[in-house]
């Protein structure tokens, strides 16, 4: 009897008609899973390559297609390990690798989806296309922490594929975040030729034009764009900007409000609220920039910034011991100011407040601080003279009004007379 032949015993390199027959049928049954791919038939698709990645687990771009429709199936956990097999089979492969790192960025591991991508992005294999939407999607990883390399990454990506409204926005914001005024300027309104009534890009061309001190543009943008629409949040929030740097507290006061009023999250939002403080502090309500301060030193008691504009409120309103209190608090912050020519301008306010509580020796105090940073003004030398004349320090005390009188040059009228009226009473008494 003749001994069959199986494939454990054909010679090399020749196969069984079974196996070409198997290979056949898994062939057809990949061509039936690409086409349920192509309708969109996901929920098929996935079964039969399933089944074809049970009995051929390296083969890559069945893998890759598994981890496709199990992504859109919602089956993120598993598309990711599709993807890795693919990728682990074909190392060349770009697809499953940009896939990948796109499924990653969108779960949050951010590190692992900026590697995948950056790989993908440097194979000489996949399409103009894919290296481009990895470069973009590498952009906006970068975006927050490397605006730098996010506007690289962007560049390149226009270097292989047509430039987008989503690519004109994003290259608007980078150059925000570079505070390239400018270019951002011109990067918002070339989104708006591209896509007229944005309102993303209306705020954006409104902010960047504030910021580059065109107020009058920047206000007929965003105006305009407001009567349109009402409602909108954010052109809400862009227009008590533009209208508060243009000094229209009047204007900007109730866009606020309403924002606070509508949204708990933006009431909560500390920006809002403290530019809202700042306005009421402009049309002369103290008492509710005073509230608003209060509220967020609630949340921020450290903030030593926060602190000087509640203690400038307070003094405002003649809480002179408060406000001597509230600017000591602050001035222990030091460190927190993160900037010593601010601290050193709260030590000037301090000293303002300890003058008028009648406290000249911390008003002294606070002037001394100041002056390891800044230079004396007409201001803090009058401080000092009358803090010198309650102290009874005649000698200190002329010396300080002969220096503010040189330095006030006729500015400070009033001041200047009572200056001169005291150096003749301290000269009578010597």
């Amino acid at each position: 009897m003749a001994t069959p032949v199986t494939a454990q015993n054909l010679p090399p390199g020749t196969h069984s008609v079974d196996d070409g027959a198997q290979q056949d049928a898994y062939r057809r049954q990949v061509i039936a899973a690409e086409g349920a791919l192509e309708r969109q038939d996901y929920k098929k698709a996935e079964e039969t390559l399933k089944l074809l990645a049970a009995q051929k687990p390296k083969d890559g771009r069945v893998q890759y297609d598994l981890g496709f429709a199990e992504e859109r199936n919602g089956e993120e956990a598993a598309a990711a390990q599709a993807y890795a097999a693919s990728i682990a089979d074909i190392p060349q492969f770009a697809e499953p690798l940009v896939a990948l790192g796109l499924l990653d960025a969108r779960a949050g591991r951010v590190a692992q989806a900026h590697k995948e991508l950056a790989d993908a992005s440097n194979l000489t294999t996949g399409s103009a296309e894919l290296h481009a939407r990895a470069l973009r999607a590498l952009a906006h990883l970068d975006e927050q922490d490397d605006p730098e390399a996010a506007r690289e990454e962007l560049l390149a990506a226009l270097k292989l594929s047509p430039e987008t409204p989503d690519d004109v926005l994003m290259s608007a914001d980078l150059a925000e975040r570079a505070k390239d005024w400018s270019d951002a300027a011109t990067a918002y309104q070339k989104a708006l030729n591209l896509s007229p009534g944005d309102m993303d890009a209306t705020a954006g061309l409104a902010h960047a034009l504030q910021k580059e001190g065109k107020l009058a543009e920047a206000d007929s943008v965003i105006s305009a764009a407001l009567k349109e629409h009402p409602e909108d949040v954010r052109l809400i929030a862009q227009a008590a900007e533009v209208y508060s740097a243009e000094g229209k507290a009047a204007a900007a006061i109730p866009l606020l409000e309403q924002l606070r009023s509508s949204d708990p999250k933006i009431a909560a939002d500390p920006d809002t609220t403290q530019l809202l403080a700042q306005l009421y502090v402009v049309s002369g309500d103290n008492a509710k920039a005073e509230q608003l301060d209060e509220q967020l030193l609630a949340v921020r008691p450290n903030d030593p910034k926060l602190l000087d504009a509640l203690g400038s409120t307070q003094v405002m309103q003649g809480k002179d011991a408060a406000a001597e209190a509230t600017f000591e608090q602050a001035v222990g912050l030091r460190a927190a100011f993160g900037d010593d020519q601010a601290w050193a301008e709260t030590e000037g306010h301090l000293a303002f407040a300890a003058s008028k509580n009648n406290d000249p020796q911390t008003c002294l105090q606070a002037l001394a601080a100041r002056a390891t940073v800044l230079p004396n003004s007409p201001t803090s030398l009058f401080l000092e003279a009358t803090a010198d004349d309650h102290l009874h320090k005649r000698r200190e005390a002329i010396k300080a009004y002969q220096a503010f009188l040189a330095a006030a040059g006729g500015k400070f009228p009033d001041q200047e007379w009572q200056a001169k009226e005291r150096m003749e009473m301290l000269e009578k008494e010597r």
